[in-house]
């Protein structure tokens, strides 16, 4: 293992948090729009495009905390192993992920995302293509996501349901929507958290 240097994790805490959440603001605003362009040269209707990369946006995050938990438990089990302080052995191991997050193996996160992604009944692509062309968009949100997990307290994405009521502290409505409406039809891009507070509002489509 390679040597950490004592509380850097808690002490870059604040210029990682801006970082991260200004990159997941990069993502949304030039990889989605990328993802969207190339996706509609395959399928033309643009719900069901929009649709796809809001589903590779939440299991783009569910991978990415899965494989953080298990990257996690592997750290602290072999840094138990000669673990004497002076800090506690959760800052050691968070140091330790901190300084080798090139150590996450993305791809078998974006080859998981793919998996789910091919087996969800609400999204559906032409049997000649397959969802890889946007693997560039799943990688950057599984690293991004990946690195959220290593913050006090770490960020997350919200929970979006088709049918729910809109909520304007969650989510901007997109401009084809109807303004009048109620309920979300589905969702563009998901609202980013912490500790259950909207710190970046996502984007939904409302209709009748």
């Amino acid at each position: 293992l390679r040597s950490c240097s004592p509380g850097r994790a808690r002490r870059t805490n604040a210029s990682r948090h801006a970082c991260l959440v200004a990159r997941f603001g990069d993502i949304y605003a030039q990889e989605r729009l990328d993802a969207e362009t190339l996706l509609r040269t395959y399928i033309s209707d643009m719900e069901m495009v929009q649709r796809i990369i809001y589903t590779a946006a939440v299991e783009s995050f569910q991978a990415a905390k899965m494989a953080y938990r298990q990257f996690k438990i592997r750290v602290r089990k072999t840094l138990s192993l000669g673990h004497s302080g002076p800090e506690s052995l959760e800052d050691t191991v968070l140091d330790y992920i901190v300084r080798h997050e090139d150590l996450y193996d993305v791809q078998a996160s974006v080859n998981e995302v793919i998996r789910s992604m091919n087996i969800n009944p609400k999204i559906s692509f032409p049997p000649e293509v397959d969802f890889v062309v946007i693997s560039s968009l799943i990688r950057e949100l599984c690293r991004v996501a990946f690195s959220m997990q290593t913050l006090i307290p770490p960020l997350d994405i919200a929970f979006g349901m088709d049918g729910e009521l809109f909520s304007e502290t969650k989510y901007r409505r997109s401009f084809d929507s109807d303004f009048t409406a109620a309920l979300v039809a589905y969702h563009v891009w998901p609202a980013l958290m912490e500790n259950d507070i909207v710190i970046v509002k996502g984007e939904a489509v409302t209709k009748r």
